[in-house]
């Protein structure tokens, strides 16, 4: 994981121009992002990925243009950032049960101070410094992936009551990556309740599923945003940055949305 301001630094030196910074469940890193896109002559949209459920599965629902300052939102999100310290709690139980013991306090230290969210890669991580597993991957194939035995299910706010939160801080609402969620029957019940984009565009993405989202995106009267899904070099998609960006009339049409 990468410092907001060294994300940045990195962002401008990929050749990128506009950016948003999309932690999940937080908007901690906004500050410092965008003082450093100032003075990288960056513009940073603001910008969150909130996971919901449905129905046991999470969905990522992105939020951008909103106004972090607030006050719902942030109260909202504190709950979100609570719920991932339970679910870290029990996950460590149960990988202690399996004989691969980790210290669940530094991780939940992080969360404690300045709004940090901790997740289950961050468990990953440390099994694989605990020497239980050699890499995220093998950690989370293993151990804490969905159908492992030390998974445990998220609780929380619906996708619906997720685009609500992000509309009335006056946001835009994206379903994220939606090729990877597949859940393409909840688009119209979505885009009902005030969605206002597919990420059609995304690393994850062939073209022809970017074909087939941005036919669904018109179909429902959404905008297309895209992403690049980095999440650091020991991360997801570590040469992303750069190579994944949202066209201009694209941008322009999900800036549109802004409530």
């Amino acid at each position: 994981m990468l410092p907001a301001a060294a994300l940045v630094a990195r962002a401008a030196s990929s050749g990128l121009t506009t950016i948003s910074v999309t932690d999940h469940d937080t908007t901690a890193g906004l500050e410092e992002a965008g003082l450093a896109a100032s003075a990288a002559g960056l513009s940073l949209v603001s910008g969150i990925e909130i996971t919901a459920v449905e129905k046991g599965q999470d969905i990522h629902v992105l939020g951008y243009f909103f106004d972090p300052a607030d006050a719902r939102l942030g109260e909202f999100l504190r709950a979100q950032r609570a719920d991932r310290v339970r679910r870290v709690h029990a996950i460590c139980e149960r990988l202690l049960a399996l004989g691969c013991e980790i210290d669940a306090g530094p991780l939940i230290a992080q969360s404690a101070g300045g709004g940090r969210s901790v997740g289950r890669p961050h468990v990953a991580d440390a099994l694989v410094a605990a020497g239980h597993a050699v890499d995220r991957t093998d950690a989370f194939d293993r151990l804490i992936g969905r159908g492992r035995p030390a998974f445990v299910a998220r609780t929380g706010a619906s996708p619906i009551e997720v685009i609500s939160i992000i509309r009335r801080a006056g946001g835009v609402a994206s379903l994220a990556h939606p090729g990877l969620t597949a859940r393409d029957d909840l688009l119209p019940d979505l885009a009902a309740a005030g969605l206002g984009a597919l990420e059609a565009v995304h690393s994850d993405h062939d073209r022809v599923t970017e074909a087939h989202y941005r036919r669904l995106a018109g179909q429902h009267g959404l905008a297309i945003s895209g992403g690049s899904d980095f999440h650091g070099d020991g991360g997801r998609h570590p040469f992303a940055l750069g190579m994944v960006a949202l066209p201009a009339p694209d941008f322009a049409a999900l800036q549109a949305c802004v409530s």
